[in-house]
């Protein structure tokens, strides 16, 4: 099938984007209809394509309960992520985010609850180089990949799901970097480089169809060996032809960093 994938425009030299404050944003969007593959049984792979489907039980019973997910949800990411990787220390910071469609209601009702509606990958390799680093602690590490892990918590089908792009695909003078912005209400505002995606014919999309909340999709954020997928550009899409009457997409994802120690 064929999808509308939101695009980076090139009007602005530096795009700034923010978690909340959408009307703020400088990003230049532009539609482009793109063929988009059903990832489901293709037999993907985190270090090839950048991602795949992984079944995974949580025993976490309200993924709306940030106290369950940071006592629970955290150390079962890390272990997760280990597992699929065989790294020697995986670190989870955060319980995550939670995210709604535009149907729900809730889209903005948390901090930086929104769908990412336009192609980017989360950290560029100067931020990645950072925070891995940071998450070091000054210890020496011959590898370090950071990961994303989604999670549908909505039944399926989503009506609102989210794209990957193979990350073979990409060219470099496709990615541009932007500022991503945090503007959680009563903080101060903090950045850090991320990168928006302008179109290429060469990108190759996939999605994984009917989603459900014991399976969640693992992809790759950055990964400093340069024999591996590197990144994986994302987004979320309008799925054609889902019916009206489908749930509104409710997600969480939690973001994770893998070391290989010297």
């Amino acid at each position: 099938m064929d999808a509308l994938i939101a695009y980076s425009g090139r009007k602005f030299a530096r795009p700034r984007y923010y978690a909340n404050a959408h009307e703020r944003d400088e990003v230049e969007i532009a539609l482009v209809p793109m063929a988009m593959t059903d990832a489901r049984g293709l037999s993907t792979s985190i270090d090839r394509e950048g991602f795949e489907i992984v079944p995974h039980k949580s025993a976490v019973s309200d993924f709306a309960d940030r106290e369950q997910v940071a006592r629970v949800h955290m150390r079962e990411i890390e272990e997760l992520v280990q597992a699929r990787t065989g790294a020697d220390f995986v670190h989870v910071g955060a319980p995550g985010l939670l995210r709604f469609s535009e149907k729900s209601g809730k889209a903005g009702s948390l901090n930086n609850s929104m769908p990412a509606r336009f192609a980017h990958i989360d950290i560029s390799d100067r931020t990645a180089q950072a925070f891995g680093e940071r998450g070091a602690n000054g210890r020496a590490f011959v590898r370090c990949a950071h990961y994303n892990v989604w999670r549908a918590i909505s039944p399926p089908p989503q009506d609102v799901p989210l794209a990957f792009c193979d990350a073979r695909s990409p060219a470099p003078q496709d990615l541009i970097a932007a500022d991503a912005v945090f503007d959680a209400p009563g903080e101060p505002e903090w950045s850090f480089e991320g990168l928006v995606v302008a179109h290429n014919p060469a990108h190759r999309w996939h999605w994984f169809s009917q989603m459900r909340i014991d399976e969640a999709v693992l992809f790759k954020t950055n990964d400093s060996d340069p024999a591996r997928a590197h990144h994986v550009p994302h987004v979320a899409f309008d799925l054609p032809g889902c019916p009206a009457d489908a749930p509104a997409r409710v997600s969480i994802e939690m973001r994770a960093t893998a070391y290989w120690w010297a």
